[in-house]
């Protein structure tokens, strides 16, 4: 089967969006990731042997069942709230009821290890201004992390959100890193869009599209002016390394714009 690097999944008339899978052509990703369109009032329940899995509410009204606790929370859309999300390992059953029309990510990767389930809430992973007013003010954004390896250092995922303002550059300067990550796009209006850079190809991101990016590939990526862009930035550990804050590995080509004067 060909390896791809972009993608532009669809719902099936299930409510299921399928993006990466250990054996579909994003299978580098090393991760299972899946989007649902829930209907009010239905109920879906997420388990899978050897695997942990986190489910992040992207919008609307749901309930949140695990290890006997229950959480009703909601989230209007990924642009003007922070994020809801629960994290189990192995063996452990996470069951989602949608009170609306609800939107949720699952991310699932195979795990032998145990840690304790969280429910991460929109003060636990704040946002933080990156690169405001650098590179001609051209790169401002929004970053907040819920999970990496100093909040959960038996996960073998990292997953985080971005919120590009419009017409601004993130993932910039070009940089790399060794571990395999996926990005999944959304934009505030439908005919928003943006490009989306993996090494030397560029592709056209619209709403749901998602690009798997190798690891030692350079990923920047733009948002079109008039639009504000989300990323679910997604990133699998590895055995031989696992994935730090500190790993972003700018091309040296571009270093030269940290003291440029615009």
């Amino acid at each position: 089967m060909e390896k791809k690097v972009f993608g532009y999944p669809e719902y099936d008339a299930q409510g299921e969006m399928i993006l990466t899978t250990y054996d579909n052509a994003y299978r580098d990703m090393l991760m299972d990731i899946r989007m649902y369109d829930m209907k009010p009032e239905e109920e879906r329940g997420f388990e899978r042997p050897g695997e942990e899995i986190a489910v992040l509410l992207f919008s609307g009204r749901i309930t949140f069942s695990f290890e006997g606790e229950e959480k009703t929370v909601s989230r209007k859309d990924v642009f003007t709230e922070g994020p809801w999300c629960v994290h189990v390992c192995k063996g452990k059953k996470i069951t989602v009821k949608a009170h609306e029309r609800s939107e949720i990510l699952v991310q699932c990767a195979e795990n032998d290890r145990e840690f304790e389930s969280r429910l991460f809430a929109p003060e636990d992973a704040p946002w933080r201004d990156v690169c405001r007013g650098k590179f001609g003010d051209t790169a401002n954004r929004r970053v907040n992390t819920i999970f990496d390896d100093t909040i959960c250092p038996e996960s073998n995922m990292v997953l985080g959100e971005v919120l590009n303002d419009r017409g601004n550059w993130s993932g910039y300067l070009p940089h790399q890193h060794v571990n395999p990550e996926t990005y999944l796009f959304k934009f505030d209006r439908p005919e928003g869009f943006g490009a989306s850079f993996v090494g030397d190809q560029v592709f056209k991101s619209v709403n749901n599209s998602f690009s798997a990016i190798p690891g030692g590939v350079v990923h920047p990526q733009v948002a079109a002016p008039g639009f504000q862009m989300y990323t679910c930035w997604m990133i699998r550990h590895l055995e031989e390394k696992r994935w730090l804050q500190t790993d972003r590995c700018e091309d040296e080509t571009y270093v030269w714009l940290h003291d440029a004067k615009f």
